[in-house]
């Protein structure tokens, strides 16, 4: 289905689970003609519930990969108003537990997947001289957390490319952002306890109990919310916002 005259379009990487779900929902709800570049389909039913979606498959570790999918979008939708770097991995170790091929594989998918969105729609939004980045790192951009070292790197990264994109690219009228999400209750983060439950034994009720206790708030954070807030960055109601890093982690890092 092409999009409707005049209807915003916004690709999301690694939207058919978690967080970059919940963003193609919502911001096909709002009118926008949505994009999702992922390695797997949605679970959904996309053509029966969400018309405005669509799936690209891609391997965003694969930089030409992400540039021939955005190539094909943007013969499609001639104009994008928003990218969301949503695609990333997870990987629960220290340094000396990291071996040099999960490393690559955290940066080719975490960083390197960002890096080839971002410069393969830039030329398409000076162009047009407008348009939203939106990088998804996490609370981890700011603080460290233990057996984190690959992950804790690559959501740095993130914010980097955030702040120097904003500021090359300022004088185009695109604005670059980060999302940085606390514990939020995924399948990425169901994943991790689950491989900490085999590895310890332990109760899974007390430890999702323990994960909640950690936020000030009380709670995890839900995929949706996080999704709120990129559509809030994604508006012309926070134009004057660009090359921030936005927390969303029910006040985790304030402690």
């Amino acid at each position: 289905m092409a999009a409707q005259l005049n209807q915003a379009v916004c690709i999301v990487t690694g939207g058919s689970l978690g967080i970059g779900w919940a963003i193609c929902q919502l911001f096909a709800e709002k009118g926008y003609r949505v994009v999702n570049l992922d390695i797997q389909a949605p679970e959904a039913d996309i053509n029966v519930q969400h018309s405005n979606i669509e799936w690209f498959y891609c391997d965003v570790a694969q930089v030409t990969q992400v540039h021939s999918a955005i190539a094909s979008v943007l013969v499609k939708y001639p104009k994008v108003d928003c990218l969301i770097s949503n695609a990333g991995v997870h990987l629960s170790a220290n340094i000396e537990q990291t071996s040099e091929e999960e490393l690559d594989r955290m940066f080719a998918i975490n960083v390197k997947g960002a890096y080839a969105a971002i410069q393969a729609v830039l030329p398409n939004m000076v162009s047009h001289q407008a348009g939203s980045v939106i990088l998804m790192a996490s609370d981890q951009a700011l603080i460290a957390k233990h057996n984190s070292f690959a992950y804790n790197l690559t959501k740095s990264a993130l914010a980097s490319m955030a702040k120097t994109t904003a500021l090359d690219y300022a004088k185009h009228n695109i604005r670059a952002n980060a999302v940085c999400p606390g514990t939020i209750e995924t399948p990425l983060y169901h994943n991790a306890i689950d491989k900490y439950l085999a590895q310890s034994g332990r109760d899974a009720t007390e430890v999702h109990a323990e994960e909640a206790a950690l936020q000030p708030l009380g709670r995890l954070g839900q995929p949706d919310e996080v999704a709120q807030l990129c559509y809030f960055l994604a508006s012309e109601n926070a134009q004057f916002i660009t090359g921030s890093l936005q927390v969303i982690d029910g006040g985790y890092t304030a402690q």
